[in-house]
């Protein structure tokens, strides 16, 4: 089995920052491309940032300048640096992964996600 671990989440003020950290661990091959997505009440899940096993980032405009994605491939974590963070960016986080499992009949990297956790923004 894979799980994917994700820890940082909390309660923070207007300006604040957070930093997200997810872990992936169990029956694991190779891991490919990593991002974080997010909820908000109401909200369709959203891709915030994902960044491949090179190390090549991409943002959601709503984030860029202010977020900051990166990956320990030696420990097959991906974090998410959060600043200057707003209202709007309250969410559940969610982490991501493309897998692909030891043993695995199929070549091909299958997704797996996260429990989520909880990034409130408020005064």
């Amino acid at each position: 089995q894979v799980q994917l671990v994700e820890s940082g989440g909390g309660l923070v003020q207007p300006g604040g920052s957070l930093r997200l950290s997810c872990a992936a661990s169990g029956n694991i091959f190779s891991v490919y491309d990593m991002g974080w997505y997010r909820q908000g009440p109401g909200r369709q899940r959203e891709l915030v940032a994902a960044v491949s096993r090179g190390g090549t980032a991409n943002y959601a405009d709503s984030v860029k300048g202010r977020f900051t994605i990166a990956r320990d491939n030696a420990k097959n974590t991906v974090y998410l640096q959060m600043n200057s963070l707003k209202p709007e960016d309250a969410a559940v986080y969610y982490c991501n992964a493309q897998i692909r499992r030891l043993f695995s009949d199929s070549p091909k990297p299958a997704d797996y996600w996260g429990q989520g956790t909880q990034v409130t923004v408020s005064s």
